[in-house]
């Protein structure tokens, strides 16, 4: 057989190929067990994790069905390690103990100082990222860790410890406090403004509407604005803010957005509202602030909280006041 063509890829061993890694139980389980049989509690484990007892006990249980063994004996309110149960947190703990230590040796900044922040993919891109710098400036020894959220459910199996959902979270997470309203209106690029004659909102039959997941539909505004039903040239449906928003300015229709999300491309002109700034807009509280359980005035939380207030009130937006729900 000639020699293999010096691109080729390599020749596998075959008893190689049959080999694989050993099926892993589901990490977020593992890390609900971690904390519950650390501090001897579903309720402290939940909090350490930002979820609820009853979401630490559905994992562990997942955990228990994967083993194949019970973990906990659960009897009167209490849950109480097993045999087994403390041999696999002993383990456990070891094995959390070496990803530690390859973490710190891999990236040390990550594992003290930092600000754990949960938002909406489409704040985060659109408002929240823009802005982050003057924050940091401002605090030079917060560490910041943002991660977005799909859905105000996703608050249950997320580590954070503020969050900015859009959306009203769960009954469950008590820390709760409404952030901001939100304006909603029609937006769109002024060519096709001028190019399909919008001037109210019974206009809009000559036009593509674009429909983004946020607080109000197209359906509702149109009976809010007294249209009754009305049928476009077309519809276009995109499930984040952001690429609704840019597809408004590149022309392909109309999209019903917020303020909040669109304020540059309102500011710079490349979105424009065709009915009027306030004609036509609706007002609805959609932005929740969430704080981790462990929230403690004077922490660098607290520090997040009131630099987002007031960089919410120096873009001249609308802030809910702090009342618990």
């Amino acid at each position: 057989m000639g020699a293999r063509a010096k691109n080729s890829p390599p020749l596998r061993n075959s008893s190689s190929a049959r080999a694989s890694r050993p099926r892993l139980p589901p990490l977020k389980a593992l890390l609900a067990f971690e904390a519950a049989s650390r501090h001897g509690s579903f309720a402290q484990g939940a909090e350490e994790l930002g979820v609820t007892p009853s979401a630490v006990s559905h994992q562990i249980q997942q955990l228990e069905e994967f083993l194949g063994v019970p973990l906990f004996q659960r009897h009167a309110g209490r849950a109480v390690l097993t045999s087994a149960g403390r041999t696999y947190a002993r383990e456990i703990e070891h094995a959390m103990g070496v990803i530690a230590e390859a973490t710190t040796l891999v990236a040390p900044q990550s594992q003290s100082g930092h600000l754990v922040i949960a938002s909406g993919p489409s704040f985060a891109a659109k408002w929240l990222q823009p802005r982050l710098p003057d924050f940091l400036r401002a605090h030079p020894d917060v560490r910041v860790r943002l991660s977005t959220i799909s859905a105000p459910a996703d608050l249950e199996s997320s580590r954070f410890d503020i969050a900015i959902a859009y959306g009203s979270p769960p009954a469950s997470q008590r820390h709760a406090v409404p952030l901001l309203v939100e304006r909603l209106r029609p937006l769109c690029s002024p060519a096709l403004a001028a190019a399909i004659d919008l001037r109210t909102p019974c206009d809009l039959a000559r036009a593509t509407l674009i429909h983004s997941v946020n607080g109000l539909t197209w359906a509702d505004y149109l009976r809010r604005a007294g249209v009754g039903e009305l049928r476009p040239t077309n519809e276009l449906w995109l499930d984040r803010s952001t690429m609704a928003i840019d597809a408004a300015i590149d022309g392909l229709g109309v999209v019903l957005e917020s303020e909040v999300l669109a304020a540059d491309e309102l500011r710079d002109g490349r979105l424009v509202a065709p009915f009027g700034e306030d004609a036509h807009t609706v007002e609805t509280t959609s932005y929740f602030l969430v704080r981790s359980a462990g929230f403690r005035s004077g922490t660098q939380i607290a520090a997040f909280e009131k630099w987002l207030r007031a960089a919410l009130a120096t873009a001249n937006l609308t802030i809910r006041a702090d009342r618990p729900r």
